[in-house]
């Protein structure tokens, strides 16, 4: 599988690419062509262009959750290209209306407007977005370090209710040298969401992890995610777009990490 970085928060010096406070990363894995996540704006599509990478071929779109610097440039997306051929794979609450300090956070379209987009497959559970390359569904609590919290509201069909993105997942791919985990903003917990990767894997070894951590303070979740992240014995790890540089240098203390920014490749 080659993953290429089309959004994130950071740039590389010489590399004249477009970095936004959002995420999106471009998948091949075998025979399939994925979009994780599509940023804040157009972002992705102006750098792809830039890349030489043709979202026209893309098979699929997979969300890791409904905050809009992760689902803001669909609304590109449909505007540049016919994706009413492309399956699209979330849990079923995420684009659910959400609100933050008296302001709109959610994704530009809703379940009734998506399914008029995309082919849309919504699901709480695992589910195989290509050969070795899963969707994790709804992540459960394994740590008690990682609590839910709340960020904003959202709005169900009874009403308005503290939003605890209980949405938020991630991918995890297979191969010959373990699961490589990729993450949007690890609301739930990246400690969590790797320990679900290995639950319903079936597989120990973690090879790497990319994402954000949504990590910023230096407190007892940060400490007890680097002793975790310690024992996994990574060789890779790619923290980017929520995590601050306080918690990526404490980070890099214990467990060496891999600068991460717009137009980077990795081949796994």
């Amino acid at each position: 599988m080659k993953l290429t970085v089309l959004v994130d928060n950071y740039t590389f010096i010489d590399q004249y690419y477009l970095g936004e406070p959002a995420a999106c990363f471009y998948l091949e894995a075998g025979e399939e062509k994925i979009l994780f996540d599509a940023g804040y704006s157009d972002v992705f599509l102006k750098n792809a262009c830039s890349m030489g990478i043709d979202l026209t071929m893309l098979d699929k779109v997979v969300i890791s959750h409904g905050h809009n610097d992760h689902t803001g440039g669909l609304r590109y997306l449909c505007g540049w290209m016919e994706t009413s051929h492309l399956e699209l794979i979330a849990h079923p609450e995420t684009f659910w209306e959400k609100e933050y300090d008296g302001g709109p956070i959610g994704a530009p379209y809703r379940e009734e407007e998506l399914r008029k987009r995309f082919r849309v497959t919504f699901t709480t559970q695992p589910y195989w977005a290509a050969p070795n390359l899963l969707y994790l569904g709804e992540i459960p609590a394994y740590n008690d370090f990682e609590p839910r919290r709340q960020i904003g509201w959202k709005y169900t069909s009874q009403g308005r209710i503290p939003d605890l993105v209980t949405e938020d997942s991630a991918l995890a791919y297979i191969g010959k040298d373990g699961l490589f985990v990729i993450t949007g903003c690890s609301h739930s917990g990246i400690c969590n969401i790797v320990e679900h990767a290995r639950k319903v894997t079936g597989i120990h070894r973690i090879a790497g992890i990319l994402g954000g951590f949504h990590l910023f303070h230096e407190n007892r979740q940060l400490d007890s995610t680097i002793t975790y992240l310690e024992n996994l014995q990574l060789k890779n790890l790619y923290p980017s777009h929520c995590v601050s540089f306080k918690a990526k240098a404490k980070i890099h203390q214990a467990v060496p990490i891999t600068e991460t920014g717009v137009g980077m490749t990795i081949t796994l």
